[in-house]
């Protein structure tokens, strides 16, 4: 084979001229350039890839973006008719038949850092029911809150059992946490939960007398992540679901939205079903 190839080289330039000799070595080939075949047989350098890697799901501590329910845009509100006189109803429910439910927050003792994130993800409305006392070490915290869907209304200065105690005493409580919060937050509170969930007479005459329209209890609770039901295992249209800032409070606002999800409802804002 070697022989073959050494003879087809030297046997063109036999017949070159002299002139075309003298410009390279005598007798030595020049070299051939590449085959198309042998070329092609060189792989050709690989371009990278984009990345396909999936962008992580927004979240924080204890919950993502994907644990969140996705909810239905929410009915227009239909607010309620309140009876006249000189006391405030006391409600557990809204009565409706509109495919809502309402999560309330007591208390503020508790400034979960995950609260105003979970409030951003989640993009449904809440209500605090704040006493003046628990949060007075972080008021800023529930502006924060208040950005994102939360309505802040009235528990009392000082989170102390109304019931039985004398008018002056509830008047107190009540005016004092509501003239509170209307100072710091730019509106005046006029929905309110008695500590408890205790009332009387008394409280609910207090109440009115201090300019509020409506006095409420729950239906459900969430505690450690778990909802407990007052009657039956669903919640229904209207009820009014009752948490706290607590250790738990990913656990439980988690809960109380798939609990409502589950029941095919969407979260709506308490304040808009009270008439104004």
């Amino acid at each position: 084979m070697r022989r073959r190839v050494l003879t087809a080289a030297v046997v063109p330039l036999l017949g070159l001229p002299l002139a075309a000799c003298s410009a390279g070595s005598p007798g030595a080939a020049q070299p051939a350039p590449p085959s198309a075949s042998a070329s092609a047989s060189v792989p050709a350098a690989r371009v990278a890839a984009p990345s396909t890697r999936p962008t992580p799901p927004a979240g924080g501590k204890g919950w993502t973006s994907r644990d969140i329910p996705v909810f239905p845009p929410a009915p227009p509100p239909a607010p309620i008719a309140l009876p006249k006189g000189g006391s405030v109803p006391y409600l557990s429910r809204i009565p409706t038949r509109q495919p809502v439910a309402f999560i309330t927050i007591d208390d503020g003792y508790l400034k979960s850092p995950e609260a105003p994130k979970l409030l951003a993800a989640a993009g449904v409305p809440v209500t605090l029911f704040l006493t003046t006392d628990a949060i007075r070490d972080d008021e800023p915290y529930f502006d924060r809150l208040r950005r994102h869907g939360a309505v802040i209304e009235a528990h009392t200065i000082t989170h102390t059992e109304l019931r039985g105690k004398s008018y002056a005493f509830q008047r107190h409580e009540i005016c004092g946490s509501a003239d509170r919060l209307g100072a710091r937050y730019q509106r005046r509170p006029v929905l309110f939960r008695p500590p408890f969930g205790t009332r009387d007479a008394t409280t609910l005459r207090a109440a009115h007398d201090c300019g509020i329209k409506a006095a409420f209890m729950w239906t459900e609770t969430v505690h450690k992540g778990k909802v407990r039901y007052q009657e039956g295992r669903r919640v229904k249209p209207g009820d009014i679901i009752l948490m706290h800032f607590r250790p738990a409070f990913v656990k439980d606002f988690l809960a109380a939205l798939r609990a409502i999800h589950r029941a095919g409802l969407t979260p709506a804002l308490l304040e808009d079903y009270i008439p104004g």
